[in-house]
């Protein structure tokens, strides 16, 4: 999944993001409203992370406009604020899901892959295909009963192609989702990685190339 992470603590942020990172999610950051916006009117997120206590526009102020603009991704609202009469607020603005600081971070994680899964048409809980299974919540995929060692990206890349259905993934679309802001889109990564998994599914094979449009499993 792809998630914005909208923070004013820049230490806070990468270090948030570091362990996002780790759970396998592609994480772009940025420290204010108006930067918030920009972000989002050029690429698709499934969970935007919002700080409400921004410098200049305030995050309530981005919950809305989001809102207002029926942008898909879900909001999940932070802040130090955490009345009841704060979480009705949030929540009435637009948010998904209000979590206030400090806060554990196996529940951020948490939360926020419970939100990506309602940004998205509904999917089995387990995605498989044949002898190949991939548990989204776990991160484990299997073939033939046996785990694979995948990568993050490669269980990125992998997921979003069982979950296509058969359909048809551009490159462009593996990379979008699959990668953060700092992804080349002239370079071979989504190639490379789709040879690495190749590699690490075995035979007979599952991914599909499709000439001048994608993959497919």
């Amino acid at each position: 999944m792809r998630v914005l992470l909208v923070e004013d603590h820049e230490e806070l942020a990468q270090t948030v993001a570091l362990g996002l990172r780790r759970e396998g999610m592609a994480v772009d950051i940025v420290l204010d409203g108006d930067a918030a916006l920009d972000r989002t009117s050029a690429n698709h997120y499934d969970v935007v992370v919002l700080d409400r206590d921004l410098p200049g526009l305030h995050g309530d102020e981005v919950c809305r406009s989001l809102a207002g603009a029926g942008y898909p991704a879900r909001v999940l609202m932070l802040t130090a604020a955490g009345t009841i009469d704060d979480k009705v607020t949030g929540l009435g603005i637009g948010a998904d899901d209000y979590l206030p600081k400090p806060f554990a971070f196996a529940e951020l994680v948490a939360r926020i892959r419970a939100l990506a899964r309602r940004s998205r048409p509904a999917l089995p809980p387990v995605l498989v295909h044949g002898d190949l299974r991939l548990d989204p919540a776990t991160r484990i995929a299997t073939r033939d009963g046996h785990r694979l060692p995948l990568s993050p990206k490669e269980f990125a890349v992998l997921e979003l192609l069982l979950a296509a259905g058969g359909a048809v993934v551009s490159a462009e679309q593996l990379l979008e989702r699959g990668w953060d802001e700092f992804a080349d889109p002239f370079t071979q990564t989504v190639k490379v990685t789709i040879s690495r998994l190749r590699r690490k599914l075995g035979d007979p094979p599952l991914i599909e190339t499709v000439p001048q449009a994608g993959y497919r499993i």
